[in-house]
C-alpha cells in the first residue's frame, strides 16, 4: 500500500549553529527511536559522527538536559532519560489538562472553514496511522506521522484562540514526552477514526463534547505504554520490555 504524502512541517533556520544542528540531530534521534531510552550518549563519539567539535555537543546536551529528554548520572555519564511511573503519569495528567481546556475554547471558537480543514486533517492522520503499524520498521516514516500528530494537536491549541494556552502546551513538553513514550512503548496503533472521531466532537460546537472527547483520547495508549516500559524496573527508573539489557 502507498504511504499518504506527509507534508513537512519543519524548517531549519539559516543561521543555524552548531549546537543548534546538533541539539536537533540528537533530538530527531531520541524521538524517531533510533537513540533508545536508557542510552548512554557519548560526546566524543556524537562528534566524531556528527563531524562537530567537543564544544557544541555538549551546548546540545546540556540543552537536551534541560529539556528532560537525556540525563547525567554518576558512573553512567549521560543517557537518553529513563522516566519513572510518575514521570509518565505526569506527563498524561498535565496534557489532558491543557489539551482539555484547548478543546472546550476549540469547539466555541471554530470557524466552518476551520472545521473542513481539521476534519481534512485528521482524516489524514487516520490514514498515516492506519499504514504505519505494518510498516514500523520505517523510522523516518513513522517520526514524519508523529511529527504532523503533534502539529495537528498544537493546531487544536490554536484554534482556541488562547496563546498562553498554545504557549503552555509547547513550553511544557507533554506532545514531545508522549511522543516520546510511545516511540519506546512501540505504540503505533491507534483506533479506526481515532482522530477524525476527536475532530468531529470539536466541530460539534458543544464544548463538553470536545472536553469529553479530548480527554478519552489522551488516555487511550496509557496503560499499554506503562505496561511496556515498566516490566524491568531498577530503583526508580524503568527500562524497556524488549529493548537493551
Amino acid at each position: 500500500m502507498k504511504k499518504p504524502a506527509i507534508v513537512s512541517t519543519r524548517s531549519k533556520p539559516s543561521g543555524e549553529s552548531l549546537a543548534g544542528r546538533a541539539y536537533q540531530q540528537i533530538r530527531d534521534e531520541i524521538l524517531r527511536g533510533d537513540l533508545s531510552i536508557g542510552d548512554v550518549l557519548s560526546r566524543r563519539k556524537l562528534a566524531d559522527r556528527l563531524n562537530m567539535s567537543f564544544l557544541p555537543i555538549t551546548e546540545a546536551m546540556q540543552r537536551l538536559e534541560a529539556e528532560g529528554l537525556v540525563e547525567s548520572r554518576p558512573r553512567i555519564g549521560t543517557r537518553v532519560r529513563i522516566p519513572t511511573e510518575q514521570d509518565i503519569r505526569n506527563s498524561y495528567v498535565i496534557r489532558e489538562a491543557l489539551e482539555s481546556q484547548a478543546a472546550r475554547l476549540c469547539a466555541e471558537q471554530i470557524t466552518a472553514s476551520e472545521k473542513k480543514q481539521l476534519l481534512r486533517s485528521a482524516r489524514h492522520l487516520d490514514d498515516l496511522h492506519r499504514v504505519s503499524g505494518p510498516e514500523a520498521e520505517d523510522s523516518r516514516f513513522l517520526f514524519s506521522v508523529h511529527t504532523y500528530h503533534m502539529q495537528f494537536h498544537l493546531r487544536i491549541a490554536e484554534l482556541a484562540q488562547c496563546p498562553g494556552l498554545s504557549s503552555a502546551i509547547e513550553k511544557a513538553q507533554v506532545l514531545v514526552f508522549n511522543w516520546l513514550y510511545d516511540t519506546a512503548a512501540d505504540n503505533n496503533k491507534t483506533p479506526p477514526r481515532f482522530h477524525s472521531n476527536l475532530a468531529d466532537a470539536l466541530c460539534s460546537g458543544d464544548p463538553l463534547v470536545a472536553d469529553a472527547a479530548m480527554r478519552t483520547h489522551i488516555r487511550n495508549g496509557l496503560d499499554w505504554v506503562l505496561e511496556r516500559l515498566a516490566n524491568s524496573e531498577h530503583g526508580n527508573s524503568w527500562r524497556l520490555k524488549s529493548g537493551r539489557s
